[in-house]
């Protein structure tokens, strides 16, 4: 048995719909720019190929948490996005064989400081800063891909305590499903345990403490989520 100085921490993970067993989280990989309508409202080509960052396993948090506002930040911005969750590892993954390495899929918020987003473009830093920050990427429970198939349409929404903001359909994706996991396997051996959030349509926006997000994707659920006060 491996003797650690300090004691391991906890394994990061999220539910799984139906069942009293987790997901054991590996990695997250973010699409940015993967619906056309958020492409242009932010100004940019929509006809740029996918690329990809990450966010530390243990930004995860559970549908039904209370997320302080994180700091460093006054313009806290949500993204809905679908969740692919890979469940075989694979490298140089064609498309055709892409869907077979994905286990399951959920409801996520990318949680986005855009005010350093900003900043950072500005100065063509990476984006880490704004992105990878504590409890940043809520993941509602997973449904196992035998049970929902692969979604290729489909609306998916978001609405801050109960108003609309975003609500588009999975077919306006720009790279589906298949395209996403084989083009981040060229980069990256892709490893069971590992979530891929595919990307948001329009409509983000701000939110501040005491608001409730709530969000959906047809055929995988939802996903509840309430921004609290900062830590102090």
């Amino acid at each position: 048995m491996t003797a650690f100085v300090l004691p391991a921490p906890p394994t990061p993970s999220v539910a799984v719909a139906g069942s009293s067993e987790r997901f054991a989280v590996r990695r997250i990989f973010c699409v940015g720019r993967n619906y056309a309508a958020h492409i242009r409202e932010f100004g940019n080509d929509e006809r740029d190929p996918p690329f990809f960052f990450t966010k530390p396993a243990d930004a995860v948090a559970d549908s039904g948490a209370t997320v302080p506002y994180p700091p460093l930040t006054t313009n806290l911005h949500h993204e809905i996005e679908l969740v692919a969750a890979i469940g075989k590892p694979g490298f140089r993954i064609p498309r055709a064989q892409a869907l077979d390495h994905v286990w399951g899929y959920a409801v996520g918020i990318d949680l986005t400081r855009r005010d350093l987003q900003d900043e950072a473009k500005k100065a063509a830093r990476p984006w880490d800063w704004s992105k990878a920050f504590d409890r940043s990427a809520p993941c509602g429970p997973l449904v196992p891909a035998q049970k929902s198939g692969h979604p290729s349409q489909g609306r998916i929404w978001l609405a801050v305590d109960g108003k609309v903001r975003q609500d588009a359909d999975l077919a306006e994706l720009i790279w589906p499903i298949s395209d996403i996991v084989s083009i981040c396997s060229e980069g990256m051996e892709l490893q069971p345990g590992d979530l891929i959030f595919t990307g948001t349509p329009a409509g983000v926006g701000a939110v501040k403490p005491g608001e409730t997000m709530t969000g959906g994707v047809d055929g995988i659920g939802t996903i509840e989520v309430t921004i609290g006060p900062p830590n102090r």
